[in-house]
């Protein structure tokens, strides 16, 4: 048994190191074997992130596994928990699902000879997603961040037309801004503890933090914070941060923009999480008052988010811009400074993802019954030509909402209670809250009854979930997975909060 406990431990590094070989490997196969080893892969560490968390809430206590027996300097480490066995499970399951809900348009958006390039796009990216949950250095962190950034850059321009590309360059000149300042921000630390582990840096930065209540490295600690926060703010599009988002979103395949809005900036916010309790420290972290300002600039998010939302006329850049507010609701609850707030964001991590991809994946099915347009007006009808597709964005509207049974209702509704636990925050919280949610239901709800609205002569031939057996399952995975967040959220909340004490 101590010898199968002890394999168990080895996954994370094997999840790492095989979607980067998997990359590696797929550069010499043709399209179709690609993407089976993409499966595969996928499937693999579905089972073997299943099995350390089953591991971690058995022990109940995180573990460090040295990569290569090396200690630090000269070493690297992975810290495993229950957050981060949780997360990098729900990120391989979201994944997996939103590449079987957007195989069916991958002929025709992405040339044939390019069909094995983005499977490889795709396996490094997940080998960079999954670093970033499990990494213990911040280097290595920022290594794999860069991988991300050039690996969600390749799957949006991938798609080779006028739109893409610009967005491409876009996404480019904007997430290598962000990197830079958080690599700035991260040769301050190391110039301040001489340290790169996580677990090194916030015994130093400890430390600094009482010398700067007497006065000294108050200045750089300071901007040391605000610069990597800043930084990570950028690349996750926290308003007002969000330019290159709809474009980025809107044009880029169906699948990549499933990828791109529920898993590539909900790892960068989840390293943000990390360097808030692990390198910073939760306590310093709120004294620095940086807090406020995320705070500020999540309400703002989900205001201004919600009424571009509004205002599109693109079924596509609207639930884009949807991802603008829900962004903020992340940032507002970190903002909140408490840790029913930080239970609240990590939640909303977990339910924005699930949501997201599976609107975008509904609302291609729903494209596809109205000739390829993406205009409200040409979506008249098209949920009674795809039920399937229609039944599917209509639930993604309700969880973004906040309808109970769905999961954006336990976000809010722990938004909700985190916000009493601040009497300083509660007011401008609780307000805004309603606001984005009124809000959230103009746009959701105005969508939903455009496709359910009926059309006695038209155009357009109707489908059945027999024409694609896999976008079928897909759709249901994603219904599924949206209704256990909603009804099973207890033992969720649970699992968050004891992963966020293993990261204090």
């Amino acid at each position: 048994m101590r010898e199968q406990m002890e394999f168990v431990q080895n996954f994370p590094c094997f999840s790492i190191m095989l979607c980067m070989f998997a990359g590696i490997i797929s550069s010499a196969l043709k399209g179709k074997t690609a993407k089976t080893v993409n499966r595969a892969v996928l499937c693999i560490n579905i089972v073997m992130s299943a099995a350390v968390l089953l591991f971690t809430v058995e022990t109940g206590e995180f573990y460090v596994y040295v990569m290569g027996r090396f200690p630090a300097p000269w070493g690297n480490e992975l810290r495993v928990g229950v957050l981060e066995a949780g997360m990098a499970l729900f990120f391989c399951i979201i994944m997996l699902l939103s590449l079987m809900g957007g195989r069916h348009k991958l002929a025709q958006e992405v040339e044939e000879g390019k069909h094995g390039l983005y499977y490889i796009l795709t396996d490094l990216m997940l080998s960079s997603l999954l670093a970033l949950i499990y990494t213990n250095d911040l280097f290595t962190a920022y290594v794999f961040v860069e991988i991300n950034t050039i690996s969600a850059c390749g799957l949006i321009m991938i798609r080779q037309n006028g739109r893409t590309i610009e967005a491409a360059v876009r996404y480019m000149i904007m997430s290598l801004l962000g990197s830079g300042l958080f690599l700035v921000g991260l040769c301050m630390l190391y110039d301040m503890t001489g340290h790169l582990l996580m677990s090194n840096i916030k015994e130093q930065v400890t430390a600094l933090h009482l010398l700067s209540l007497e006065g000294s490295y108050h200045v750089p600690l300071l901007v040391t914070i605000a610069i990597i926060s800043v930084g990570l703010a950028i690349k996750s599009a926290l308003f007002p941060f969000h330019a290159w988002l709809p474009d980025a979103y809107g044009y880029s395949t169906v699948s990549s923009a499933a990828i791109l809005s529920s898993l590539v900036s909900k790892g960068y916010i989840f390293l943000l999480f990390k360097i808030i309790y692990r390198v910073i420290g939760f306590d310093v972290f709120r004294d620095s008052k940086i807090i406020n300002v995320l705070f500020v600039f999540g309400l703002m998010g989900m205001v201004f988010g919600s009424l571009s939302a509004i205002k599109e006329n693109d079924v596509r850049r609207m639930i884009a811009f949807s991802s603008v507010a829900q962004i903020g609701y992340i940032y507002m609850g970190i903002g909140l400074g408490t840790h029913m707030g930080m239970v609240a964001s990590v939640f909303h991590v977990l339910s924005h993802a699930a949501t997201k991809s599976l609107l975008f994946i509904a609302a291609i099915g729903l494209t596809d019954v109205s000739g390829g347009s993406r205009n409200f007006i040409e979506l008249t009808g098209s949920g009674y030509r795809n039920r399937m597709a229609g039944a599917t964005f209509t639930v993604g509207a309700l969880s973004m909402v906040g309808v109970p049974m769905f999961s954006g209702f336990i976000s809010k509704l722990l938004f909700a209670q985190a916000a009493v636990q601040n009497d300083a925050k509660m007011l401008p919280t609780l307000i805004v809250l309603g606001i984005s949610t009124i809000l959230n239901a103009i746009y959701f709800m105005k969508t939903v009854i455009r496709i359910y609205t009926p059309v006695e002569d038209t155009q357009y031939p109707a489908v059945t979930w027999r024409n694609d057996k896999w976008y079928a399952a897909a759709l249901v995975c994603f219904i599924i997975l949206n209704v256990i967040l909603g009804v099973c959220s207890q033992p969720i909340v649970d699992l968050i909060g004891a992963g966020l004490n293993m990261f204090a």
